[in-house]
């Protein structure tokens, strides 16, 4: 950035200070210069302005000084960052100097001002707002990338979530329903919304009533034990009752603490697969 894409509020309740300030800066810097010739006129200025960049402002001006004006200016969110340099003619003890910088002051300079020390105090403000302004924009690039590549890793997620052929269930370490996908829902004939919440018991059964009864707390101590557990024959329970064969896996998430956090469920349909006979040996047979 240029010092003209910079913009300067400069205050002082004598004209020909203003006068000789906007001159400086405009010949030597090529700022924007806004004027104010008191301490409620340049609040108001900045209320109506935007993106002032730099306030120049002088300390002895009559109803409210320049101390007085800094603090109002720190007070509102909109202007507490703008940097302010403080002139003086009258206020040169280090006493007053100290009390500039505790109201927010980046530099304290004394009259009769060195024309080039303030249009290089200036243009120091200038290269450190401008290495801060592209520092923010990159940093804003990067979240920006972020954010998108983020979001596209989360949509190609949910889309193979969406169309995967098994279902899938997300449940709590207590067995509630947290999240299904669209082949949970048409399996089991709910939408989505009426199964968030719904105990994994009531949709679910193994092939034995003992199992049925108590597999929750079985599932909790395996997966603690294992963090996963094998496919196993169950059955989802539809919402009309009927049973849907199924070929169901469970895995255990765990917390930094290694405290299962969910429990990802997965369950294939096997309406119409025959199961195969299994195949006895007898003990006495002898190879040919």
């Amino acid at each position: 950035m240029s010092a003209t894409d910079y913009k300067v509020l400069i205050v002082d309740d004598h004209a020909h200070n203003l006068y000789t300030l906007r001159a400086l800066i405009e010949k030597h810097l090529g700022a924007t210069v806004l004027e104010a010739t008191s301490g409620r006129e340049a609040i108001d200025i900045t209320l109506r302005e935007t993106a002032i960049d730099l306030i120049v402002l002088d300390v002895q001006m009559p109803d409210m000084d320049g101390f007085q004006t800094a603090t109002l200016l720190k007070l509102r969110k909109r202007t507490r960052d703008i940097p302010i340099i403080f002139l003086t003619a009258a206020f040169k003890s280090e006493e007053f100097q100290q009390r500039g910088y505790a109201v927010g002051a980046v530099d304290y300079l004394l009259k009769p001002i060195d024309d080039h020390l303030l249009i290089n105090k200036i243009a120091t403000y200038f290269r450190l707002i401008g290495k801060e302004r592209a520092l923010n924009r990159e940093l804003e690039r990067l979240v920006a990338e972020r954010t998108a590549a983020l979001e596209q890793a989360r949509r190609y997620l949910e889309n193979i979530i969406t169309h995967m052929g098994e279902a899938l269930l997300v449940l709590n370490p207590q067995g509630e329903i947290k999240s299904a996908n669209p082949t949970a829902c048409r399996m089991l004939d709910y939408r989505v919304e009426d199964l968030i919440g719904m105990s994994i018991g009531d949709v679910f059964e193994e092939e034995t009533d003992a199992e049925a009864g108590a597999f929750m707390g079985i599932w909790l101590e395996a997966l603690i034990r294992t963090g996963a557990l094998a496919k196993i024959d169950a059955r989802f329970i539809a919402k009309d009752g009927r049973r849907v064969p199924i070929l169901f896996s469970r895995t255990a998430v765990t917390d930094e603490q290694g405290n299962i956090s969910d429990i990802i469920c997965i369950a294939k349909d096997m309406t119409g697969y025959v199961r195969a006979p299994e195949t006895h040996v007898p003990e006495n047979a002898v190879a040919a």
